[in-house]
């Protein structure tokens, strides 16, 4: 259930099993379901409405990794309000009252759709505020909570790497059931066209889902967003894959809640997971030159 609060504490959350067994850290960056009082005020839309970027519910499919032994993050904040699947500072001019900094992203295709690092559009692109935003805060936002959660994400994955010697980051997002030109479709596996991850993560991934009777397909619409570009690094050891589930199969949209169906796929999302955390580290090992 949303809240809107004063303030948000913690940001982010990290749960970490109590017995470590597998290099996968699952991370739902987009179910944060904490507004900022002040946020809501400014915004010229009413809650449930901002509520449509939401990955709703995500965070708790995947919640109970931890007890198969791998690691769980998850955004507090909502994502309309600051994204951290983009650069830091992709940031459209427009929306600002100041000058951006020189270095801000200002001419990158997210920036021009109104969905960079703090949106301009939710939904069918309704604009959220009235009026445009003092740099300053947009700055603010930037400072207090995508960067903490990067950091933290970094930390763990490398934390994770030295550990096992290859870690792997599952990034978790849904989306709705009307985004596709085949409604059919009821997940995308997203590997930046096998550039993100060793073949096993997406081909294990697609072989167990297709098993349980899920249509799946690759990296059309989502081939994985910043996260899954810039944690994935196969030949240093580093892998990233994305997974976009249709929010129909697990509640019901125009109010929220979980469906009758939302336990039969958080059960076989964790069987995904478990059939995850058998590769082998020969199959996630980083590829080493001729040279070497």
């Amino acid at each position: 259930m949303a809240v809107i609060a004063d303030t948000i504490d913690p940001v982010f959350e990290i749960v970490q099993p109590a017995l470590p067994i597998a290099p996968f850290l699952f991370n739902s960056p987009h179910s944060g379901v904490v507004y900022p009082r002040a946020f809501v005020e400014q915004s010229r839309l009413e809650l449930p409405t901002l509520r449509r970027s939401e990955d709703t519910l995500v965070d708790a499919l995947f919640h109970d990794v931890t007890r198969l032994g791998m690691g769980f993050m998850r955004a507090h904040f909502p994502r309309c309000y600051l994204d951290v699947n983009r650069e830091p500072y992709e940031l459209d001019p427009r929306m600002f009252e100041g000058r951006l900094p020189a270095y801000a992203n200002t001419r990158s295709m997210r920036v021009s759709g109104g969905l960079g690092t703090i949106a301009r559009i939710v939904g069918e692109a309704q604009e959220i505020y009235a009026r445009r935003i003092p740099v300053d805060e947009a700055i603010t936002r930037i400072d207090a909570l995508y960067k903490p959660y990067h950091r933290a994400l970094r930390q763990l994955m490398v934390q994770m790497q030295r550990s096992f010697g290859v870690a792997v980051l599952v990034d978790c997002h849904s989306m709705p059931s009307g985004c596709q030109r085949d409604s059919r479709v009821d997940i995308v596996i997203g590997d930046r066209y096998g550039t993100s991850c060793a073949a096993a993560i997406p081909d294990i991934m697609e072989a167990e889902l297709r098993r349980r009777g899920y249509s799946v397909v690759r990296n059309k619409p989502y081939a994985g967003g910043f996260i899954t570009e810039h944690y994935g690094n196969p030949a240093s050891g580093m892998h990233a894959v994305q997974i976009e589930i249709n929010r129909a199969l697990y509640m019901h949209e125009a109010t929220y809640q979980p469906s009758e169906r939302f336990e039969i796929v958080r059960s076989d999302l964790l069987d995904v997971a478990l059939a995850l955390s058998r590769i082998t580290h020969i199959e996630l090992a980083p590829l080493r030159t001729a040279a070497e």
